[in-house]
């Protein structure tokens, strides 16, 4: 027993071991070849996006498998940390998702359920930001603000 107790504390020890190294190497914020598909994962497909000043972008994605929208910020220029958000909130189920921090290279991913309703979404990247309302859903024309604080 004592044995088996060790063995499994050691692969614990070095499992963490490999994950704090990796952690402390390669943020996932600061990887430099970010795209609304590797953030957002496999399956999801760009719908939409919107310029956030010359600063970089905010992207829709939809995932026609399980339903679901994604949003992610990604800056034009990795660099040091800045503050950075992502939302995406479905209005008629009153339902969203949304992140913020200092970030290398971009925020989200934000997840939520969209199929068959309207989207509202948007982030920003330093003291600019941009916020799409009303948009995908076909009948209704999306309004877009875009603000520099």
């Amino acid at each position: 027993m004592a044995s088996i107790r060790s063995t499994f504390a050691a692969a614990v020890v070095t499992a963490a071991a490999i994950a704090g190294t990796t952690a402390l190497a390669v943020p996932a914020s600061a990887a430099a070849s970010a795209t609304p598909q590797t953030v957002c994962g496999s399956g999801y497909k760009t719908v939409n996006s919107a310029p956030i000043g010359t600063k970089g972008t905010v992207y829709l994605t939809y995932n026609s498998a399980n339903g679901k929208n994604c949003v992610v910020t990604i800056r034009k220029t990795t660099g040091t940390a800045v503050d950075m958000s992502t939302y995406l909130y479905i209005p008629d189920t009153d339902q969203g998702d949304s992140d913020y921090g200092k970030y290398t290279s971009y925020a989200g991913p934000a997840y939520a359920y969209g199929k068959g309703h309207c989207v509202d979404w948007g982030g920003s990247i330093g003291n600019v930001s941009v916020d799409v309302t009303g948009s995908n859903c076909a009948a209704l024309k999306e309004q877009r603000t875009t603000s520099t604080r």
